[in-house]
């Protein structure tokens, strides 16, 4: 969705103010030094390398410094992770259909990781179908390579000592399966999102009340994991990716909580603002505006929720229905969207449910509804999460599973699911009714 988003351009004139410089003799730089950019650990502290006469010292922004006891053990703990890992190989895992948080997420984790010695791959299977992904990676060669599953289980994996979750705990994707068959641990997981299930890793930083990875990624700028140089190009574009990112997950920073403006503050120093704008002008493709439109023609609003099943869809226009939720959730007396429909893939040898929630009411918890309304598969796993205001699921048709040249079946067989998931739904949103399967 296309917006001028106010609250990002009102933040940014105010951060556009410049650290101080002054002259301090010798003897006060040790005591300056201690509210520098950085964690408060002595592992990671900066050396000063001049030691003779006066010293120009940058003072700090309020925000450059830890927040929370907390964040600065997370941050002492990855720097840890990183230092037991240096000169290993890691493959940095998306969901299959990654979002600008996502993205900017492995991104930095990739820059951080240099740092250490360590190389890594950002891969994700499916594909990126939404514009603003595909501006986003190819304004900024954002370094990430699409991987199927099929290609994955042909290459030699033992030159992996690792893998981490970005933006992920490993449930939307499909390649994670076959990377721990192979034996490769799962050294880093960093999310914001709901937990999904046990996870069996080095390091994890899963943090339900953030409101982006991105977030939590620029924290651990902020705290001197890595220094941005705004005279490296490559620093510059992931700043932006991480401003996108962070600007995505919280609309456009008008459900921001104080942590995000912070990070958002900070960015501001080193993001170009003329290349995120130009990711944001991208327009949307004919198959998305179908799409909403058979969610507008297909909609059904109960209780304030506004429920609609759009039918099938390519593999590539997955992302579609997302920004079909986000439109319906603007219309009047609506304060939750649901939009759902069956994608196949480009073989049409798989179909999944894949929907969507955005809500506008606070009180609703976009994870616990959608964990109540579809459950677990047989593993025990959910189908679906969410985060503040927003989530997701998919359903795999199993048995039912495969592409059919008969259109009649095809419509029954849509009529099955669409009916299923509607009362699913409607369960939840009005449970003093009775819904048919029809």
């Amino acid at each position: 969705m296309h917006d001028s988003s106010p609250s990002l351009d009102s933040l940014l004139l105010l951060t556009e103010t410049h650290p101080l410089s002054v002259q301090v003799a010798p003897n006060t730089v040790e005591q300056t030094d201690q509210f520098a950019a950085r964690p408060l650990q002595p592992s990671l502290r900066s050396q000063s390398s001049n030691h003779s006469g006066a010293n120009q010292i940058v003072q700090p922004f309020a925000y450059d410094v830890p927040r929370s006891s907390e964040q600065s053990q997370k941050v002492e703990e990855l720097h840890q992770t990183l230092e037991r890992h240096r000169g290993d190989r890691q493959l940095l895992i998306l969901q299959d259909f990654p979002d600008p948080d996502a993205l900017s997420s492995a991104w930095t984790y990739k820059l951080i990781a240099q740092k250490y010695d360590i190389q890594c791959e950002m891969v994700y299977a499916g594909t990126l179908s939404h514009q603003e992904n595909v501006a986003l990676v190819k304004l900024t060669n954002l370094p990430v390579q699409r991987l199927t599953p099929q290609v994955l289980k042909s290459r030699d994996l033992s030159k992996y000592q690792g893998c981490a979750l970005l933006d992920n705990q490993g449930t939307t994707s499909q390649l994670l399966p076959s990377v721990q068959q192979a034996g490769i641990p799962i050294t880093v997981v960093i999310d914001h999102h709901s937990m999904q299930g046990d996870l069996n890793a080095e390091f994890v930083d899963i943090r339900p009340y953030t409101r982006a990875t991105a977030t939590i990624l620029t924290q651990y700028l902020q705290a001197g994991l890595l220094k941005l140089d705004s005279n490296t190009s490559e620093h510059v574009k992931c700043a932006t990716a991480l401003m996108h990112g962070l600007r995505s997950d919280t609309n456009a920073l008008r459900q921001a909580g104080e942590e995000d403006f912070l990070a958002a503050a900070y960015l501001s120093r080193f993001y170009d603002a003329q290349l995120l704008n130009a990711v944001l002008q991208s327009s949307r493709s004919r198959q998305v505006m179908d799409v909403i439109e058979r969610a507008l023609k297909n909609r059904i609003v109960q209780n304030n929720f506004s429920i609609a099943g759009v039918g099938y869809l390519r593999y590539d226009d997955r992302d579609a229905i997302p920004q079909a939720a986000d439109f319906l959730v603007t219309e009047e007396n609506v304060h939750t969207a649901v939009v759902y429909g069956i994608v196949h893939d480009e073989d049409e040898e798989l179909e999944v449910v894949v929907g969507s929630l955005r809500t506008d009411k606070l009180t609703l918890d976009p994870d616990e509804f959608i964990k109540e309304a579809f459950g677990q598969d047989a593993q025990g796993r959910f189908f679906g999460g969410g985060r503040s205001q927003a989530g997701g699921f998919e359903i795999p048709l199993g048995f039912l599973s495969g592409f059919t040249e008969s259109s009649e079946y095809a419509k029954m067989k849509w009529g099955v699911f669409d009916a299923q998931v509607k009362q699913k739904l409607l369960r939840l949103v009005n449970p003093d009714q009775h819904y048919p399967n029809s």
